[in-house]
């Protein structure tokens, strides 16, 4: 099997979800096939292999499956990036555009110090808000740099823009 048919091939698209004009692509295929899930797992993480990461962050709720996985692979710390209201300590929150509409995420305030070395991962992109947002937010409680990680295809992505992985250090 090609990599294409490996990864690509266990995504569900869903036409007209979660409203008109709007293709979903749903992992939970992916996820149920032990192969396809350790390959994108293997390709997110293969970029920093060997690289000092202090943090993966992941948001909510798919992120934290692929951002957990990574985070191991790494023997980094995660991050989750929850919707409004979900984290119990003090957060810092963001809106952000999606392709259907606006909304909020939060992480702990505490959550990312200065000077680590963090990578941002979802699922997939669709019009980037959401990891867009992420990346801001953080860059509110420290300044920071970013960057997509990879120009290529990202790895579990049916139809990818960009890739799923973002890359950032926060300094003061």
């Amino acid at each position: 099997m090609t990599f294409d048919h490996d990864i690509k091939a266990t995504v569900r698209t869903i036409p007209d979800y979660p409203k008109k004009g709007i293709l979903f692509r749903d992992i939970t295929t992916l996820l149920a096939d032990a192969r396809a899930f350790r390959r994108a797992v293997d390709e997110l993480v293969h970029p920093w292999a060997g690289a000092k990461v202090d943090k993966v962050a992941g948001i909510e709720a798919r992120g934290f499956i692929l951002g957990g996985a990574v985070a191991h692979q790494l023997s980094a710390g995660f991050v989750p990036i929850r919707k409004k209201g979900k984290l119990p300590h003090t957060t810092v929150r963001i809106a952000y555009s999606l392709e259907y509409g606006i909304d909020e995420m939060e992480m702990h305030a505490d959550a990312v110090q200065p000077g680590e070395r963090v990578i941002l991962v979802d699922d997939l992109i669709a019009t980037g808000g959401t990891a867009e947002g992420a990346v801001k937010r953080c860059a509110r409680s420290a300044p920071m740099w970013s960057r997509p990680a990879s120009s290529s295809t990202c790895p579990i992505s049916a139809a990818p823009p960009s890739c799923a992985r973002w890359t950032f250090r926060c300094a003061r």
